[in-house]
């Protein structure tokens, strides 16, 4: 059967992309900026996954104030780089995998989540960065990926405790897959940061750090943390975070740590990223 083998979180900041993209790498104040996603690169190399469920959120590429899925899933064949406003990303396009993607769909929206099914999907930064962050500059992406993206834009987002349990939807349509799949869960988007207003530029690192260790040692912590302390504390785009909390949930219970990195500044946000793996016991059958 399918199996989920690991998550993983990282930030995914559209100027990180365009240093990238620029070749500015090795720049001093990139340098540790992408240092920091050495180690995750040599375990992709070594755990040779073969989906990436990867929950991101769009900014106003494929959906606008017209159209505001609170949860949609890309089932299609292919989905392009988005063009954000200067051209789109020359990066890979993201191939799917419509069988497991359509699997997931039923079976979530059987378990009671509403999925919005998309067929035909153009991917922004929010889901083309975390794929270089973590596979580097490659010609081709080594993964098949299933997009699911959360609105985080426009109020009312869901609640973390929503976007768990949509997690665990997701590892119960995985485990009933009968293919022999190795599967990953990735939230992107956050840590803390603010774009606009008076606050524009704040960073906690004290509150960033602290949720980071939730995520091992006390995760039903922030499964209920109400989303007024993601806006106060970690700034109108630090509700991006509840996104993570979808990969938490599709890991189980118990997990082992197994990579940390967190660095600041990146353009005015919060670098954070996290690997995680489920214990043993969360993965039998």
């Amino acid at each position: 059967m399918a199996r989920i083998t690991a998550g993983i979180t990282t930030s995914h900041i559209p100027a990180v992309g365009a240093a990238l993209d620029g070749g500015r790498v090795g720049e001093d104040y990139w340098r540790p900026v992408f240092d920091g996603y050495d180690w995750v690169k040599r375990f992709q190399r070594d755990e040779r996954p073969d989906v990436v469920v990867l929950v991101y959120n769009d900014h106003a590429s494929a959906f606008d104030a017209n159209l505001i899925p609170t949860f949609a899933i890309g089932c299609g064949e292919r989905f392009r780089p988005a063009d954000e406003g200067w051209g789109a990303r020359a990066v890979p396009v993201v191939e799917g995998h419509p069988d497991l993607a359509w699997h997931i769909a039923q079976s979530c929206i059987l378990d009671e989540f509403d999925l919005t099914i998309i067929n035909e999907l153009e991917v922004d930064h929010g889901l083309t960065v975390p794929m270089s962050l973590i596979f580097g500059q490659v010609p081709a992406w080594p993964v098949k990926v299933i997009p699911l993206a959360v609105n985080v834009v426009t109020y009312p987002p869901p609640s973390g405790n929503r976007c768990w349990a949509l997690g665990e939807a997701i590892a119960r349509a995985v485990a009933s897959f009968p293919e022999d799949l190795n599967v990953q869960v990735w939230g992107t988007g956050g840590m803390s940061h603010q774009l606009q207003g008076p606050r524009a530029g704040l960073i906690n690192k004290d509150w960033d750090q602290a949720f980071l260790d939730k995520l091992t040692r006390d995760p039903a912590a922030l499964r209920y943390l109400p989303h007024i302390e993601y806006l106060r504390e970690a700034g109108s785009e630090g509700i991006e975070l509840v996104m993570w909390l979808v990969m938490r949930g599709a890991l189980g219970e118990h997990v082992t740590e197994l990579h940390r990195f967190y660095h600041v500044p990146a353009s005015n946000t919060a670098v954070g990223h996290i690997v995680l793996r489920p214990t043993a016991r969360e993965t039998q059958p």
